[in-house]
Formats: C-alpha cells, sequence, structure tokens
C-alpha cells in the first residue's frame, strides 16, 4: 500500500513544483490551467464516485464533482466576457499527461487501497494547485477579474484539503482498530 502511495505521489508532486517557476504566462494560458485542474479534480471524482464503497469517499467526490464544475463554469463565462480562448501551455499540457497516468493508477485499484490513492491524490493535487495559483498564475493574472476568480479559489481548495485529510485520517484510524483486533 505504501508503494501504491509513492508511485501516486510520484505521479502528480513534480507536476507543480517543475513550474512553479514559470513566468510570462498570459490570462489566456492561466483560464487553461484553472480549466484543466478542475477538470482533473472532477474526472478523478467521477472515477471515486463510481469505484469506493465508503460514504466519505463517495460524498467527497461528488463534492469535488459539484463544486468544480462550479468553478469551470465561472472560469467559462469569464473567458467568454473577457473575449479569452483559453490557451493551451505548458503546465496544462503537463497537467493532463499526468493525470492519465494518475487515473491510470487508480483505475487500478480497489477496495482501501483505492480509497486511501484517491484521497492522498486528492490532498496532493489541491495543495499544488494552490501553490501554483500563488506562485505562478497570480504574479502574472493581468485581468483583475482573473485576479478575482484565482484570489476566491483559495478558501475552497483549502477547504477540499481540510476534508480530504480529515477523511485520510478516519481511514487510518479505521486500519489501525482492525490492526489492534
Amino acid at each position: 500500500m505504501k508503494n501504491l502511495f509513492l508511485i501516486g505521489v510520484g505521479l502528480i508532486a513534480p507536476v507543480f513544483t517543475a513550474f512553479a517557476e514559470i513566468r510570462d504566462m498570459d490570462d489566456a494560458q492561466i483560464a487553461d490551467v484553472v480549466i484543466t485542474a478542475n477538470n482533473i479534480a472532477i474526472q478523478a471524482g467521477k472515477l471515486a464516485h463510481s469505484r469506493s464503497s465508503n460514504q466519505k469517499i463517495r460524498e467527497y467526490a461528488e463534492r469535488m464533482i459539484g463544486e468544480h464544475a462550479s468553478v469551470n463554469g465561472s472560469a467559462t463565462e469569464l473567458t467568454t466576457r473577457l473575449n479569452l480562448t483559453p490557451r493551451n501551455n505548458p503546465i496544462s499540457n503537463e497537467l493532463q499527461t499526468d493525470s492519465k497516468k494518475n487515473i491510470a493508477v487508480l483505475a487500478s485499484l480497489h477496495g482501501r487501497e483505492f480509497d486511501m490513492a484517491y484521497i492522498d491524490q486528492a490532498v496532493i493535487l489541491h495543495q499544488d494547485v494552490l501553490d501554483t495559483i500563488d506562485n505562478s498564475l497570480m504574479p502574472n493574472a493581468t485581468s483583475e477579474d482573473l485576479k478575482t476568480l484565482l484570489y476566491n479559489l483559495f478558501s475552497p481548495l483549502s477547504d477540499h484539503i481540510k476534508q480530504a485529510q480529515e477523511i485520510r485520517e478516519s481511514l487510518n484510524k479505521k486500519r489501525r482498530t482492525a490492526a489492534e483486533h
């Protein structure tokens, strides 16, 4: 199980670290990163919702699907209003590539291993998205409306991390309790 977690961490963590220092992104590229990251959370949420039998995981996945779809709706509305066409960029491309790998790893797991890998992946993804917003997207955004959208993501993404960490602790507690008996 630890090996699977390390594989999952290894797949996601390098993406954002490698791009933490990217400069000279324009608003169209920033919008694409936002939409891409939300699509990844939605895709993983759909897989977790359909695969997990754990009620907390399913509820969390449902929340991720709904809230990230809502952000995508806001981002799409904003790009339309600003007459921006989201434009592919190295961060979005790498996110998509790594997401395919991560989904493949998740799809190969079952039961508790799936639940732990999904929730661990959610913590890492959300934290790395926050770091990317802070270090790369906010400093490069020129539209005040886009800056506002990015700023307004901090609280919900932090809440997603907190809830995922609570679920992870609950899963770990169940494992420790089962091991003691």
